[in-house]
């Protein structure tokens, strides 16, 4: 349970509810980006995001909570500087390990007064760390073998340890080293020093120019946080020459505000310890700040401000990087829309301009009306067509099927076609294109799925027996019913589907092209027995079905490619530019 300290009302509480719900509203939307594309540079920005999350979660949000909480000074720097041994001066006690075998610091040692020890207990800051408890031993130890045993497996623990010796209102944390060989421990002292209101920055007169500690202090200036460096093991003679050159790079770079403290080279005593006075004056430093209530609140607000006002750029950032993943996603799925659109197209126009009356569709048709003459006679009376037709029927039914089968062959030969066209175009788009790279892998979609010419056969015979049907529905009334009869449902099926495979012109016109008079004997057929509105009904109807079928197959095809775009998307589409207007606007008003 954290410790609630007792104070006058707050004025401005409501504002900092306000803050925290604009905090917290921002960070829901973060979490659900998460740029599942590989576009260049998508991992820079998604360690960004995760970045971005880690300092919401660890620091601006606990803070923005507990503004009273003791501040917390990360002890930071690099390999070999004498973070823990300076930490150790700074408590009196060795209670971090300090040695020569690196690195030291494996886990965090979080060191608060006792009287403190309810702010860190809990999950306040730090979250995605656990907590170990431990004592101090009474009796005095070497430094080499105080604090945690260094165990690789534990550094995702924080040691929290309690020492009458820290001022109380200021935390110590330990952190690992930044340029540590230890990957893990590289990661964790830079998500410990993103948690900090301020950073003891530890370097020595050899490193104080190394290359990694700058860009952490060029971060620090970057977000404005309160910064004291320490300048560790300098010869006496070269203090001043040191001190001088250090104090200049830090003006160029933004820092010259930061306190600097110079800790000289001096020998260690039996137990590991510099001598008492050797860290003294960033120990009074520390003592003053943690006494002075509103000189606290002030370095927490200013890092706060300035935290705030780094991830409202961040959040710029991967809001362009978001509309990055969206143009490229749409660019993928237009795609597939084109030529999958395209496909569509081809087929249908295939079945209206005659071409699939071609071979044998149409052989089996002529041999299911007749000859030539037959053509001649229906010119001049519809009644003996009907009657021979009908005849026709009742002694053989066996050629209207065969026309069936024939549509039905010569319809899925160019769904085939042109859905393997589809498929092909698709993936070498996609293959040219960085993410539709990544999505297709090694997956080889340029071709039809496993299955698909019975899918498309299956549906051809679904749409076809669904024009059956037509049929019967609209031969409901007595006297179309009598006639119909006459003809037979899979003869007048035939004649509707060669109608409709001879459409150009809507239903305003037949060609009389390829397929001779094949398609008017259909025509005039259907019109005998159901009258004229009634055909345009009848083939308006299933060609309005066949697009249908057609669509759907596709649809199934193309959803090969769309699945996989589908299956990374996980929240994304949330506009952050709106955040990090209001990111800006709140840490302006801090």
């Amino acid at each position: 349970m954290i410790l609630v300290t007792h104070h006058e009302p707050d004025p401005n509480r409501e504002d900092l509810t306000s803050a925290v719900r604009t905090l917290e509203d921002a960070r829901e939307a973060l979490a659900a980006t998460t740029l599942p594309l590989e576009l260049p540079g998508a991992d820079a920005d998604r360690r960004r995001i995760k970045e971005t999350l880690a300092q919401l979660d660890d620091y601006i949000l606990p803070r923005y909570r507990s503004l009273d909480a003791p501040l917390l000074a990360v002890v930071g720097g690099s390999t070999g500087a004498g973070k823990s041994t300076l930490v150790n001066a700074l408590v009196g006690w060795p209670v971090t390990r300090a040695g020569a075998i690196r690195p030291t610091t494996r886990q965090p040692i979080l060191l608060h007064h006792p009287e403190d020890a309810e702010w860190f207990r809990g999950q306040r800051i730090l979250p995605g760390l656990g907590r170990i408890h431990a004592t101090v031993s009474q009796e005095p130890m070497p430094a080499s073998q105080a604090g945690a045993s260094p165990d690789a497996q534990a550094v995702s623990s924080l040691v929290l340890v309690g020492h009458p010796n820290v001022p109380r209102g200021i935390a110590l944390l330990d952190a690992p080293d930044v340029d540590s060989i230890s990957d893990d421990n590289r990661r964790l002292a830079g998500q410990l020093l993103a948690a900090a209101d301020l950073w003891v920055f530890v370097t020595t007169a050899n490193r104080y120019a190394d290359a990694v500690p700058w860009r952490l202090l060029l971060d620090a200036a970057s977000r404005d946080i309160t910064v004291a460096v320490v300048l560790d093991r300098v010869p006496a003679e070269a203090e001043e020459e040191v001190r001088t050159d250090l104090q200049a790079m830090l003006h160029r770079q933004g820092l010259g505000a930061a306190q600097l403290f110079v800790v000289r080279e001096t020998t260690l005593d039996a137990m590991g310890m510099l001598p008492a006075d050797a860290a003294s004056e960033l120990q009074a430093w520390l003592s003053e700040l943690a006494a002075d209530a509103a000189a606290r609140s002030g370095v927490a607000r200013r890092t706060l401000n300035g935290a705030v006002k780094a991830i409202s750029s961040r959040f710029e950032e991967i809001a362009a990087a978001a509309a990055e993943q969206d143009a490229a996603d749409r660019q993928l799925r237009t795609a597939c829309t084109d030529e999958y659109g395209a496909a569509l197209s081809r087929i249908l126009e295939a079945t209206k301009d005659g071409a699939l009356l071609r071979g044998e569709v149409l052989a089996r048709w002529q041999d299911f009306v007749g000859t030539g003459e037959f053509f001649r006679a229906v010119e001049q009376n519809i009644g003996r067509f009907r009657d021979r037709v009908s005849a026709f029927f009742r002694g053989e039914p066996a050629p209207a099927i065969k026309v069936e089968t024939a549509i039905e062959t010569g319809l899925q030969a160019v769904i085939l076609d042109e859905a393997a066209n589809a498929a092909e175009n698709v993936d070498r788009r996609w293959r040219a294109d960085p993410a539709g790279r990544q999505l297709l892998g090694t997956d080889d979609l340029a071709g039809t799925s496993p299955g698909f010419d019975a899918r498309a056969a299956a549906a051809i015979r679904a749409w076809q027996e669904g024009l059956m049907d037509l049929i019967r529905t609209q031969g409901q009334g007595k006297r179309t019913q009598a006639r119909w009869l006459s003809f037979g449902v899979n003869g007048l099926g035939a004649a509707l589907m060669v109608v409709v495979f001879s459409m150009t012109a809507g239903l305003t016109g037949l060609e009389i092209g390829i397929a001779g008079g094949t398609a008017v004997v259909g025509q005039r057929l259907l019109e005998a027995v159901f009258g004229e509105d009634a055909v345009r009904r009848l083939a308006h109807q299933a060609r309005e079905d066949l697009h249908t079928t057609c669509q759907r197959l596709l649809d199934g095809e193309r959803g090969r490619f769309l699945d996989k775009l589908d299956g990374m998307q996980s929240g994304d589409g949330v506009d952050l530019h709106p955040h990090a207007t209001s990111l800006r606007r709140l840490a302006g008003a801090a």
